[in-house]
């Protein structure tokens, strides 16, 4: 660095200890591209219901690593969803990614398909929105949308964006309310969204991708992923 023989994005970096992001920025040495670190894989899993979202599990029951055949490296889920849930998770071995991808102060969005018992009214939804208390803490502020509700109002199906990821918050968010909870997908991740990946399969993320998400955690949004259509590039997705 201190002989020129370094660029970023085209400019020369004499100063040592700058920082930059192979993901995001063209790093040169000497003028040849440094790569990003072989071995990184980003997984794009659909979960369906009846499988636990770990490793393993002592009680033995399904988790997601059984559906992901032909991975070598060790990944692992970045966040959670229940064994009741379903829905779009990511699983990696970046765990700089994953750490902020997961750390509420930057304000990834996740975007949920909920269906529930009853129909919120308007103070529930602003309850729901403003925080409530679980587990002795409040929720953070949360975007709610009532998408449907039934003809006899017997139940309601919503979008709900939060911007944390707690155990089983959506869950407990509602019951919160008195609205229990029959049905719930994860839509989105961020940027990341894939309405043709079926239940069960998976797919690599693609480069601009993960930039998009490298994106997402360093400027924190305060607005939901459009849903105008997939976000992603469809890939062929893989089955067990």
């Amino acid at each position: 660095m201190l002989e020129g023989r370094v660029t970023v994005n085209g400019l020369p970096v004499r100063e040592l200890g700058t920082k930059a992001d192979p993901a995001r920025d063209d790093i040169r040495v000497d003028g040849r591209r440094l790569r990003l670190r072989e071995g990184y894989r980003y997984v794009l899993l659909n979960k369906p219901r009846g499988y636990v979202t770990t490793r393993a599990d002592p009680q033995g029951r399904p988790t997601v690593m059984d559906l992901l055949g032909g991975i070598s490296e060790y990944v692992y889920p970045v966040g959670r969803l229940d064994f009741d849930s379903e829905g779009l998770l990511l699983l990696t071995n970046d765990g700089d990614l994953a750490s902020r991808l997961t750390h509420p102060r930057h304000r990834v969005p996740r975007i949920y398909d909920v269906q529930v018992i009853g129909v919120p009214d308007a103070h529930d939804l602003d309850r729901l929105a403003r925080g409530v208390p679980i587990d002795g803490r409040v929720t953070a502020p949360a975007d709610i949308r009532v998408v449907s509700a039934g003809r006899l109002r017997d139940h309601a199906r919503l979008r709900v964006t939060l911007y944390e990821g707690r155990n089983r918050q959506v869950r407990k968010m509602f019951d919160a309310v008195g609205h229990r909870v029959e049905r719930l997908r994860r839509s989105a991740i961020g940027p990341i969204e894939d309405r043709r990946l079926k239940a069960g399969q998976w797919r690599e993320l693609d480069a601009d991708e993960v930039r998009k998400l490298r994106d997402a955690t360093l400027r924190p949004s305060l607005r939901p992923a459009p849903h105008s259509g997939d976000q992603t590039r469809h890939r062929r997705p893989r089955t067990r």
